[in-house]
């Protein structure tokens, strides 16, 4: 490990899950009792705006009563301390990375405490409940939306992921499912660009026969563990 400079860590519902988040998917595919259909596409919006800013409302109150935990701290640890090149990307929608002081991250998926404009794309921070019909500040076009990437849109910052996926000497994965893409595909094309590729994960993911190595247990033991381990192979 002491040679590894280029880090990419993907983080997935299972991080937060352990600080009292509720993984969006749940039984049945419902997400917190709806369809994805109905508050996650981009026709679930056009149909019913009200029920769809209503759910994400909900979720972006309910991160006033969760807080980061042992996991989140450790890659903010790591993020301040690894002297090569970092990219921390993160399918979840919450604030949790960076309530712990993570800073090289990019939120793939997009984030609660952000509405974008759909008339000029704008993003402002925000906070509390986003109606429809909510005027933007830079153009004026009553066109907020909840800053989420739904089914169907192309998740944020992709040529960012796949550059430094390409020049990644580990990418590690942390807390996913292994059923959502383009996210899924990332430790295919890292083992093809010659990254090793580990996953620290609850149980073994849909994606686990493509890591070169897999652990289980809880993240708020495993990651910091890890981290611990590659930063102590750095002296």
């Amino acid at each position: 490990m002491s040679t590894l400079h280029q880090l990419v860590v993907l983080t997935g519902a299972g991080i937060s899950a352990e600080s009292g988040i509720a993984t969006f998917r749940g039984p049945g595919g419902l997400w917190e009792g709806h369809r994805v259909e109905d508050v996650c596409t981009p026709e679930a919006l056009e149909r019913d705006p009200a029920l769809v800013h209503r759910f994400y409302d909900l979720r972006r109150a309910a991160l006033a009563t969760v807080a980061p935990n042992a996991a989140h701290r450790a890659l903010a640890r790591l993020d301040a301390a690894w002297p090569g090149e970092l990219l921390i990307v993160t399918q979840n929608v919450d604030d949790l990375h960076e309530r712990a002081g993570t800073r090289r991250l990019l939120h793939m998926h997009g984030a609660l405490r952000s509405a974008l404009c759909a008339a000029c794309g704008t993003r402002h921070q925000w906070e509390g409940a986003l109606p429809p019909g909510t005027g933007c500040a830079a153009c004026g076009a009553p066109a907020l939306r909840p800053d989420i990437v739904f089914f169907g849109e192309m998740p944020y910052g992709m040529e960012r992921i796949e550059a430094a996926v390409a020049r990644a000497d580990l990418f590690v994965s942390i807390g996913t499912s292994g059923a959502v893409y383009p996210a899924a595909g990332l430790v295919r094309a890292a083992s093809a660009a010659g990254a090793t590729t580990l996953e620290l994960n609850l149980e073994r993911s849909a994606g686990s026969d493509w890591f070169d190595t897999s652990r289980l247990g809880p993240a708020a033991s495993l990651v910091p563990e890890w981290v611990d381990s590659i930063l102590s192979a750095q002296k």
